[in-house]
């Protein structure tokens, strides 16, 4: 009898009815574990909701509550992808599902799942799975298993801050992350941005609560700078591998493993394919697979703001994040 298979495995490959399943019913309300939605502050313009400190969509507090409440049970070998919305999120999870199930899947294969799906097709989005009640089926994934957040460290369950065994891989970037671009100003979006307000916004408390994660061991979490990935992809997945202790072999750096997780998980092998070009992904907001595809560059702001948005923005976080190091491009 064939073992079953280690993880991680696309969740499509494991529930083929993905994203296109029905809610579960009644849907799981954040009023089930505690939380009174309607008594938070709210920003109805733009349908977020003041949890714990963060900005997030409405719909999605119900999956965060549930979260913390014992609703996911941590394994060891766990590796949650965490990033603010529009940071390079789609692309940090083709990384680490192609570089993580490469023995399974390698990247040369006709049938890899990053092929067959859209990368959030294969790693789970925890507060959109708790939020449709399909929680439990996280519990069916092989392990490791990959996950993602936009959750801020701070709202993080402690059965992942206090698992030694997890990992958490946090794509750092700053994004001007509109809920509707066809009914919010890119203008009305900076300036939430720069108030704190934007979506899992405040973005420097995103910033600040996982880099001061990072510093007591060095091992629970791992920041990938979307600027230096652009310039270097296959330095930083090898960097990745490592951190998930599974450094590519001199073999396989031989035969170019890497380059070739590089090229499947490229802007123009991705946006290219079918599977990413139509139909929708989402439980309780169908958005776009095509929406998750836009080929951003070190520097891109320059055609999106004025130099005085962005001296601005510079300066908020220059302000925000000082003594850190970190820079911005």
């Amino acid at each position: 009898m064939a073992s079953p298979q280690a993880g991680p495995v696309a969740f499509k490959d494991v529930f083929p009815e993905g994203h296109d399943a029905p809610l579960v019913d009644p849907l799981p309300e954040a009023g089930h574990v505690g939380v009174d939605v309607e008594a938070l502050p709210d920003n109805p313009t733009h349908g977020l909701r003041l949890y714990q400190g963060t900005w997030v969509p409405e719909n999605w507090v119900g999956g965060m509550a549930q979260i913390q409440s014992g609703g996911l049970a941590a394994r060891p070998g766990d590796v949650v992808l965490a990033s603010p919305p529009k940071c390079g999120t789609t692309w940090l999870k083709a990384l680490a599902f192609a570089t993580m199930a490469r023995a399974a899947h390698p990247p040369g294969a006709a049938d890899h799942p990053l092929l067959r799906h859209s990368p959030h097709e294969c790693v789970p989005f925890m507060e959109g799975f708790f939020g449709a009640g399909w929680g439990n089926k996280l519990d069916a994934l092989p392990s490791p298993r990959l996950v993602s957040t936009h959750m801020p460290y701070s709202v993080l369950p402690d059965c992942i801050k206090r698992n030694l065994g997890c990992k958490i891989v946090c794509g750092l970037n700053v994004a001007l992350c509109p809920k509707n671009s066809t009914t919010v100003s890119f203008s009305d979006v900076f300036e939430l941005t720069c108030e704190g307000k934007s979506t899992c916004g405040p973005i420097w408390e995103h910033i600040l609560g996982y880099w001061n994660a990072k510093a007591p061991t060095k091992t629970l979490v791992l920041f990938l700078r979307y600027g230096e990935m652009l310039q270097d992809t296959v330095s930083n997945v090898r960097k990745l591998a490592q951190f998930l202790r599974q450094p590519f072999s001199s073999a396989k750096e031989e035969s170019g493993t890497a380059k070739a997780i590089v090229k499947l998980c490229s802007f123009d092998g991705l946006s290219g394919l079918e599977v990413n070009k139509t139909g929708n992904v989402g439980f309780r907001v169908r958005l776009l697979r095509q929406s998750f595809f836009r080929k951003g560059g070190a520097g891109d702001w320059a055609n999106h703001m004025t130099p005085e948005m962005a001296c601005r923005l510079d300066s908020v976080m220059r302000d925000k994040l000082h003594g850190l190091g970190l820079h911005f491009a």
